[in-house]
């Protein structure tokens, strides 16, 4: 390279550091004036031509708007700025506010970050802008803590201890005085509570809450995925007294109030694990020829009362959560395995909706009504697909009746323009100790989906009835559940995507069209390779279902009206929408839309968290499951790609680990966010989202959640 060559680009890196430098300078110092001899000083700058030099850049930001000139010479940042609140995004290793007017997103560098952490709600200064560059700031208030707990491993000196963390909301270790220590031992999980952070601190005081165990029991390990994302693991025990208290109360006074069910063929299909059963299914033959479905399900608000200790636990549970070797109830076992779940032989108090249907699956009457009913018997799913594929077995005539029915409503839901998103699950065999020993795909078969179109014409018909009331009459404040249209961008990209694999999919058109489409693309790729790929990209490109008082129907279902009644045993919306239906019927006035709506919300929130925690839990068991195959080979589909690596999922076992970018030494690898791949700089090799790959299982990391894998 010539000298003159080096020396321009020397000047524009110079100029590019020196420009960052005196912005820096303005923006920290927002409301005093410089000239160019006094930001030369406090750069050290001596040279006179670079001094000349550093007065055309005051000039240049000052044409850019950055600064404003006082007086001659003199200048001083152009605050457009303010403050601005908002909440701690991540992105890579840089830190970003989302603003929570929607606007711009705003970078702020680490140094300014003032220790706030991922989802934490904050205030920021903004900085002057250049043109054309995105805004900066800094932060100087944490409003909110996200999380003002973290799970970790000891590591306890003689006069102090440290929490190490391995997360990444927050990278630092927690400094913990002696006395601070709660009995914990080096090695052992704790969960730890943020005490102070000091501006010029590295590392945060805490203090240890509760110790969970040795690293590596079950569970303790189930424990700390659930402390990691703020979810209760276990029962405050006046909760669980209070709930004791609780009697049946099937007294003939409360019978005579009801209609009583107790003579109807009634029956609970469930998981063979299952103890909370939430609903259950009734038959009869009426006179008129119809039958008379009766979904029924637990009435559970009738004994979990608004402003109890029990209620006030249950609303912030908001969800039982379902990790892979136990439910942890939103509700006392008292409640939610005993008094409120259908047990079989059992007189239980139900909240239920009694359909007669034609045998072409058409509703002709529907009734709401608290019942009294008592369940035959308990079927799990395989017993009740024994019945189904077989044709013979307890209440066969029943089960091949409502099966019958339950293929139609399926059918025209699907002609509706619903997608089938039948996802297969994994799940392990765990022995005593809790340690996986096998996989096993489970699938949806016609017995799940007997119940499942029961409990969607339930809840479709509970919804309608409030959302859409008579002529002349307005809808009052209720609970929906809503899922909206896909987002047009995502959704080209993904058909973009698939068609390296020979599939096409209609983007625009009518919704039975676009849903037809992908329904046929799911079944197509039934049993290939790609298959979980292309499964999990599509419910990717997909909005997300939520609780809302603002009903935008459920595009996924093809519903207009849609809500969660039938599983109040586990889940909060659905005693909330119990409550307003009785309210309602009871002629009581509309509730607060704008209260209503703070409690679907959270409802929303924590349902997503429960979610996380049963996926890092499958995580676990999976690297855990992995462990003892360490140097074996496997054949696998790239998952996943990023700047830092590859994700393959395996073919045999879906469980999924990562070939780090380093790990990929025959050439210098750049990443291709536009086409899922990584290309080498000198021989061009691909590596693409959807290549299948032969891998060798190098690491499994516990701690970290983390299967690594090298190339085959």
């Amino acid at each position: 390279m010539s000298k003159k060559k080096r020396s321009s680009q020397s000047t524009r890196t110079n100029k590019k550091e020196l420009v960052r430098n005196i912005t820096n300078i303005f923006n920290e110092n927002p409301e005093k004036t410089f000239n160019y001899k006094q930001i030369s000083t406090l750069l050290d700058i001596k040279s006179e031509s670079q001094r000349i030099f550093i007065n055309q850049l005051l000039y240049e930001l000052l044409d850019e708007e950055f600064l404003v000139e006082i007086s001659r010479g003199k200048f001083k940042v152009n605050s457009r700025g303010g403050y601005i609140e908002g909440k701690i995004e991540r992105q890579g290793v840089k830190t970003f506010l989302i603003p929570d007017d929607g606007g711009e997103m705003v970078f702020i560098p680490e140094r300014k970050t003032n220790h706030a952490l991922l989802n934490d709600k904050v205030k920021v200064f903004l900085y002057a802008s250049r043109k054309g560059q995105q805004p900066e700031g800094e932060v100087v208030e944490i409003i909110k803590r996200a999380q003002d707990t973290f799970v970790g491993i000891l590591d306890v000196s003689e006069n102090f201890a440290f929490l190490t963390l391995d997360n990444r909301i927050m990278t630092n270790d927690i400094f913990i005085p002696k006395n601070k220590l709660n009995g914990g031992k080096t090695g052992q999980k704790a969960v730890v509570k943020l005490l102070d952070w000091e501006p010029n601190a590295k590392n945060p005081v805490g203090e240890v809450i509760d110790v969970l165990g040795d690293k590596g029991d079950n569970n303790t390990e189930m424990h700390a995925i659930l402390a990691e994302f703020g979810l209760p693991y276990k029962y405050p025990a006046d909760v669980e007294a209070a709930a004791e208290k609780i009697d049946a109360g099937i007294t003939p006074e409360e019978v005579a109030k009801r209609i009583d069910m107790r003579n109807v063929t009634t029956f609970t299909v469930d998981p063979r694990d299952a103890k909370d059963f939430d609903d259950a299914l009734s038959l009869r033959k009426l006179n008129n020829g119809l039958w008379e479905v009766g979904v029924h399900i637990a009435d559970v608000t009738h004994y979990v009362r608004p402003d109890s200790i029990i209620e006030q636990e249950g609303q912030q549970r908001a969800t039982s959560i379902y990790l892979v070797d136990r439910t942890i109830p939103m509700l006392p076992e008292h409640l939610s395995n005993g008094i409120c779940s259908l047990r079989p032989n059992e007189d239980k108090l139900t909240y239920s909706v009694l359909f007669h249907i034609n045998d072409k699956a058409e509703v002709q009457h529907y009734e709401i009504a608290k019942t009294v009913t008592c369940s035959n018997r308990r079927f799990t799913y395989e017993e009740a697909q024994t019945v189904i594929e077989t044709g013979e077995g307890d209440y066969k005539d029943e089960i091949l009746t409502l099966d019958r029915l339950a293929k139609i409503l399926r059918e025209k839901r699907f002609e509706s323009g619903a997608i089938a998103f039948d996802r297969v699950e994994v799940r392990f065999e765990i022995d005593e100790k809790g340690k996986p020993t096998s996989v096993f795909f489970k699938e949806q078969k016609d017995a799940n989906k007997m119940i499942e179109e029961f409990m969607l014409l339930a809840n479709k018909t509970v919804a309608t009835h409030i959302g859409k009331p008579g002529k002349g009459q307005k809808a009052k404040t209720f609970v929906y559940r809503i899922h909206d249209v896909p987002n047009p961008d995502k959704l080209n990209t993904f058909a973009v995507f698939i068609k390296r694999f020979g599939y096409n999919l209609k983007t625009t058109g009518k919704q039975a069209a676009v849903s037809g489409s992908i329904n046929a693309l799911l079944d197509e790729v039934q049993g290939k390779k790609e298959q979980n790929l292309i499964e999990t990209l599509a419910i990717r490109s997909m909005a997300k279902a939520i609780y809302s008082t603002n009903n935008l129907g459920h595009y996924g279902l093809a519903f207009d009206f849609y809500t969660h009644f039938t599983s109040p045993i586990r889940r909060y919306p659905d005693m909330m929408v119990h409550r307003l239906l009785e309210k309602y019927a009871a002629g009581g006035r509309s509730v607060n839309a704008a209260e209503w709506e703070e409690y679907c919300q959270h409802s929303s929130d924590m349902e997503q968290l429960a979610s996380n925690a049963e996926r890092a839990s499958i995580k676990y068991k999976q690297v855990e499951f992995m462990s003892d195959r360490l140097g074996q080979v496997f054949d696998g589909v790239i998952s996943g790609v990023t700047e830092w690596g590859i994700y393959v999922e395996l073919i045999e076992n879906k469980c999924e680990g990562m070939i780090p970018i380093r790990d990929l030494d025959d050439d210098y690898y750049t990443f291709d966010d536009k086409n899922y791949c990584l290309i080498g700089r000198r021989f061009h090799k691909k590596y693409q989202l959807g290549d299948e790959i032969t891998v060798k299982v190098a690491k499994a990391n516990l701690d970290k959640k983390q299967l690594d894998f090298v190339l085959a």
